[in-house]
């Protein structure tokens, strides 16, 4: 892949199918580290394709189309306009075919040619691809099992989620107000170490008491579970898991169904600790608010008190002149409000 550094900063449009069922979307295609990034046109991720293991459909016919080895279902079609981007594909992809071995070779060059497509694939491909293939094959059931298994872990500097029965019921209310589109789209306040929501794989948000505590409305709580949502739905949790544990913890889950009690521990001291809260896009905002008839507002404010960095959640909130359903009755806000216990 030593021609790859000459198309780092390439860039196409495309049209994008993620499987035979599926209305093909306009994407940006861009060269990464050995691989092709797609991305939609918010400049969110959508996928990763290996540059080793990207397949042409259509040798020598416009427009090219182009799929993942082994997955013809998931395609990328790129317009003859992109010849560029085609043409940086192809050279590619020709590069990684000479690294193959061939008979007649000599046989110290085989080995060394196989060593090293062997390492390429290695060190840029199967992590990603073990990774990803768990991602598909994990059932919802077992990752809610390792989003408990990473919350017991978690309970030694969180405490025990706050339990107190009318503020638990009330909690329970709110989650049904705000619901998942998969997932367990549950929620638990915890008192301490989550800065201020975190979601498990499985789809768990943790809250901080203090969402509850510190402010006179819910729209405030219920903004930061939107957001909270959204941010899960584009990096899933559990990648987010594999991709701080690495390959082995991969390997592991594929073949035990288990990450590993130490993979658990790690990751909870690294979400309690050092893990950054992914940004989310105001655009992308203002749509969960609208979607969940949320008022952008509080929350906005919640954020900066100044309003001026948050300014387009503020000006564009979809509830400005015509107020949502309330997000919880006065009294079940009240019950939240002491779910901790004081």
């Amino acid at each position: 892949m030593t021609a790859l550094s000459e198309y780092q900063r390439l860039e196409a449009q495309g049209l994008w199918r993620a499987e035979p069922g599926d209305q093909r979307r306009e994407v940006v295609v861009s060269m990464g580290n050995a691989s092709l990034i797609i991305t939609d046109m918010r400049d969110r991720a959508l996928t990763h394709w290996s540059i080793p293991a990207v397949v042409r459909a259509n040798p020598g016919q416009m427009p090219a189309i182009y799929h993942p080895d082994g997955d013809t279902g998931e395609t990328l079609e790129l317009d003859a306009a992109e010849y560029q981007m085609i043409d940086a594909i192809e050279k590619l992809r020709a590069g990684v075919a000479r690294l193959r071995p061939r008979p007649g070779r000599l046989r110290l060059g085989m080995v060394i040619g196989s060593l090293v497509a062997v390492a390429a694939l290695a060190v840029f491909w199967l992590p990603g691809a073990v990774r990803d293939h768990a991602l598909r094959v994990v059932p919802p059931v077992k990752r809610a099992q390792i989003g408990a298994a990473l919350e017991a872990q978690m309970q030694a500097v969180t405490g025990p989620p706050c339990r107190a029965p009318a503020g638990a019921a009330a909690l329970l209310r709110l989650a049904e107000r705000l619901p998942a589109r998969r997932g367990t789209g549950a929620l638990r306040v915890v008192r301490d170490g989550v800065g201020t929501t975190a979601t498990l794989p499985g789809g768990t948000i943790l809250l901080n008491r203090s969402l509850v505590e510190d402010f006179e409305e819910p729209d405030v709580v219920a903004g930061y579970i939107v957001a909270e949502r959204i941010r899960a739905r584009g990096y899933d949790p559990l990648g987010r898991l594999l991709d701080h544990a690495g390959l082995i913890a991969s390997f592991r889950l594929l073949t035990t169904g288990d990450p590993g009690t130490e993979t658990l521990r790690s990751y909870a001291e690294y979400l309690l600790t050092d893990a950054p809260l992914k940004p989310v896009d105001d655009a992308a905002l203002l749509d969960g608010f609208a979607a969940w008839s949320i008022r952008s507002t509080p929350y906005a404010y919640a954020r900066d008190v100044t309003g001026e960095t948050v300014l387009p959640l503020i000006e564009a909130d979809p509830f400005a002149a015509n107020a949502p359903p309330p997000v919880l009755s006065d009294a079940d806000w009240l019950r939240l409000q002491g779910i901790c216990g004081g």
